[in-house]
Parts: structure tokens; sequence; C-alpha cells
């Protein structure tokens, strides 16, 4: 764990680079020391349909949601929270709404087995 997962409007791919974005996400990640290596995962979901306000589609956005296992410190999940939105404004000042949303997983309540392949 943590899962990271950028959402964002199709209209993004025309002016940021959804890649190299994701990459300098997950790379801050890794290196925030919160967690093993191994159990980074990053992925981007792009959006067709989004309704932002009274202005619809006509605006985009990118939104971050980092789902972690309980445990961390507020100090902790701050100094993550911080340079991922730094990288996310730096690489996507164009972009209309920008966020991120920390979340806290219940350890009781999350299962995972991984298989040898």
């Amino acid at each position: 764990m943590p899962n990271l997962i950028m959402e964002y409007t199709d209209s993004v791919e025309e002016r940021v680079n959804v890649p190299k974005l994701l990459e300098d996400l997950h790379l801050l990640t890794l290196k925030s020391g919160l967690f093993a290596k191994e159990d980074v995962k990053s992925r981007a979901i792009r959006c067709h349909d989004w309704l932002l306000g009274e202005e619809q589609d006509s605006q985009d956005f990118i939104h971050i949601t980092l789902e972690m296992l309980s445990g961390r410190t507020e100090e902790q999940k701050r100094a993550l929270l911080e340079p991922l939105m730094a990288v996310l404004q730096q690489e996507a000042s164009q972009i209309r709404s920008l966020s991120i949303n920390m979340r806290d997983m219940d350890k009781q309540t999350f299962m995972k087995t991984t298989n040898e392949l």
C-alpha cells in the first residue's frame, strides 16, 4: 500500500505530459520513506465525462487520491502532500482545478494476496 490514483479530464492530455506527471508523483511517493517501495502502486484514469460546477465540461481537472493503510501521523501525511501538490502545480499549472485527497484505509478491513507467476 499505498494506491496513488490520478483522475483527469480527457482534455488534460492536450496540455500535460500525463505519463511523466504520473511517474514524477510515483517517484515522490517512493522516496517519501513512508512505504515499502514494492507496495507503491500508481495509475492514471482518464475521465471522458465530467461536470464541474455550472461550467459543465468546459473546465478541466486533475484529482489525486492517495489511499494508504492507517497509522501515519498528520505530519507524515503533510510531508508527502506538499511536495505532491508542488509537482502537480509545476507540471499542470494550466489546468483549472488541481486537488489531492489522502485517505486512511482501515488495516482491519484490508486484504491482499500476491500470487507467484
